[in-house]
């Protein structure tokens, strides 16, 4: 196959074949090695915390994230490597897209990837309006009232 691919690469004004997905990108960690370096403890459970796809607020997603790995009974020093280690399972859509395409050894810490994450998917954000921005609102010589 690869000798095929070769030989079409070779004929212009052929459109590249699209290459398959990389296996070894479902066993890259985005995070280093050394900032996550506690196994998950065996009692850990992870209690509901809603799959976050994108649509609601990732400040709020991340509190709750928090908040329940913190409720389990976790040494302090486990707590960072969990909260790298599970935080995809909460993702689905276009999140878990997003965190698959982080590039590898890319995150440092899990503040890191909670300001990466909030980042991304800023434009979800619930923005509280306030009364002084109905007097900012004007109406166009075309428009209807």
């Amino acid at each position: 196959m690869r000798e095929v691919n070769a030989r079409m690469d070779q004929i212009p004004g052929v459109p590249p074949v699209l290459k398959g997905p990389d296996p070894k990108k479902y066993t890259q960690l985005m995070y280093m090695p050394s900032v996550a370096p506690e196994l998950i403890p065996k009692r850990f459970k992870i209690h509901e915390v809603p799959k976050y796809d994108g649509t609601s607020d990732p400040q709020d997603h991340i509190t709750t994230y928090t908040i329940a790995i913190k409720g389990n009974d976790l040494a302090p020093h486990e707590i960072e490597s969990v909260l790298l280690k599970k935080f995809g399972e909460t993702l689905t859509r276009g999140a878990l897209t997003w965190y698959s395409l982080l590039p590898e050894h890319s995150i440092d810490s899990f503040e890191m990837l909670a300001d990466s994450f909030i980042k991304a998917y800023t434009g979800a954000r619930k923005v509280q309006a306030r009364k002084a921005d109905i007097f900012r609102i004007a109406q166009g010589e075309s428009e209807m009232l």
